[in-house]
């Protein structure tokens, strides 16, 4: 049996990153895929490997990505890799753009969606404390009304707003019941 991609979606700031690693934490047969993103590789967040706008393209002509997008002026994609971490039973997650849901349902065919939330005062104090926006760019953000998820995927929502070892707990508790 083939194992899950899963899809961690939310608003900047709502600390994805930190769940992923804390998913990780408890379960090392977890793998976090590692994006391939047209950022400076030393902009900081995730790991991810920085690419040129011209690698990347060649790199999508050439078939090495599962799954690409743009958004906020990068280009993003999941390596076409992640399908041996499927076929191999294993469990894969990554930060995904809601707008990319229904593609990746597609292509990686077992596909559940992780959804951070937290409280926008939560998220304005992330946002800022990362110091890469003033605050009208954190207003825009949080007045920015979030996509719709298509309605026959498996949804998980957890909230992040508070200690994050609890919402570790509820992901794995949601991801994985199976081990309550």
């Amino acid at each position: 049996m083939g194992g899950r991609f899963i899809a961690v979606v939310g608003p900047s700031g709502v600390g994805k990153d930190s769940v992923m690693a804390g998913l990780c934490d408890a379960r090392p047969d977890l793998v976090r895929v590692r994006r391939v993103i047209t950022r400076t590789p030393d902009a900081g967040g995730e790991d991810y490997e920085a690419v040129s706008p011209a690698l990347f393209a060649a790199r999508a002509a050439g078939g090495d990505f599962a799954l690409h997008w743009q958004a906020h002026g990068l280009s993003y994609a999941i390596p076409r890799s992640t399908h041996d971490i499927l076929d191999r039973g294993q469990d894969a997650l990554a930060n995904l753009s809601r707008a990319m849901l229904s593609r990746a349902a597609q292509v990686f065919g077992t596909l559940t969606v992780l959804h951070v939330t937290a409280t926008p005062d939560v998220l304005a104090q992330r946002l800022a404390a990362r110091g890469r926006e003033g605050r009208a760019e954190i207003a825009r953000r949080l007045a920015r009304p979030a996509p719709d998820f298509p309605q026959d995927l498996p949804l998980v929502e957890i909230d992040n707003s508070g200690q994050l070892d609890r919402a570790v707990a509820a992901a794995l508790a949601a991801l994985y019941p199976e081990n309550l």
